[in-house]
């Protein structure tokens, strides 16, 4: 670990969704039937919680609703191992797509269900496919007035299902809401921002990539890093959905059975902490 690595924490984040709630999977997979699935994000989220506690790591665990109402012992287990409880929505809608009075019960619904299951204070939200952008910019102020302190949903990159490539590659806040937002890391070279944090490009990457975009942005910028994955990167075992486009089963497929061993380098090559620790004192000012 280099010098720089050693004296910034970053924060290690942790979508908690199962296979079949990504968006790649939406046009192939009805919601009436997410409950007729098998359900494999118990086992992979308490994976992953076993990994952390071997190697004595902290993480944030922006959580489904859906979820945490189905496996609430898994938010109580997060919660009793030192872990942040951030909320990532109910039921993994785009938050683009929902007008302010339904996004604001979505977000106040699953911030209470998940203190009432935790017994600890939610103040962090995640949209889900970073669906926070110039059209929905009213949503800070939403999550402000609900209680919330935090949001790490902005992806300051050109992507075809999300992005904002002109955004703040550091953590702000919001001018009018005063809310803290935290995007997703990047490294700038060439003029453009490049993805370093985690998600597909972590497994279509080399490690070795991942690692030295990451120490770029702790030690040229003097950033923290926010890192993101889902329990399903941890499963190449899951259902395959062979009726999904090419591109979504190659995007969501691709190394599976490398991403472990690939987040225990990682784990060991940066220092890692909650995203409510890494950024202790924009939250506190």
């Amino acid at each position: 670990m280099s010098g720089s690595d050693a004296r910034i924490l970053n924060a290690l984040t942790v979508d908690v969704e199962d296979y079949f709630q990504v968006e790649a999977f939406a046009r192939v997979i009805e919601r009436a039937d997410w409950d007729r699935l098998p359900h494999r994000v118990e086992r992979n989220t308490s994976r992953l919680l076993d990994l952390f506690a071997e190697t004595g790591t902290k993480a944030t665990f922006f959580t489904l609703g859906w979820v945490a109402e189905r496996h609430p012992g898994l938010v109580r287990r997060m919660v009793a191992e030192g872990h942040e409880v951030a909320s990532h929505g109910f039921e993994h809608r785009r938050a683009d797509r929902q007008t302010r009075d339904e996004f604001r019960a979505d977000i106040v619904r699953t911030k209470r269900l998940l203190e009432d299951l935790g017994g600890a204070p939610v103040n962090g939200y995640r949209a889900a496919t970073f669906s926070i952008g110039r059209g929905n910019w009213w949503a800070y102020e939403v999550l402000a007035e609900a209680g919330y302190r935090y949001s790490s949903s902005l992806f300051p990159i050109a992507h075809d299902l999300y992005g904002v490539p002109d955004a703040s590659r550091a953590p702000f806040r919001e001018g009018s809401s005063g809310l803290a937002e935290l995007p997703l890391t990047t490294a700038r070279l060439f003029g453009r921002n490049f993805p370093c944090a985690g998600g597909g490009y972590f497994r279509l990457l080399p490690y070795a990539v991942t690692r030295w975009a990451m120490r770029r942005v702790n030690a040229a910028d003097g950033m923290a890093c926010i890192f993101y994955m889902h329990p399903w990167e941890i499963d190449p075992d899951q259902p395959r959905q062979t009726q999904a486009p090419w591109k979504s089963r190659f995007r969501h497929y691709t190394n599976l059975a490398a991403t472990e061993g690939r987040l225990r380098r990682l784990i060991a090559d940066f220092r890692w902490g909650r995203v409510d620790r890494a950024f202790q004192a924009l939250l506190d000012a």
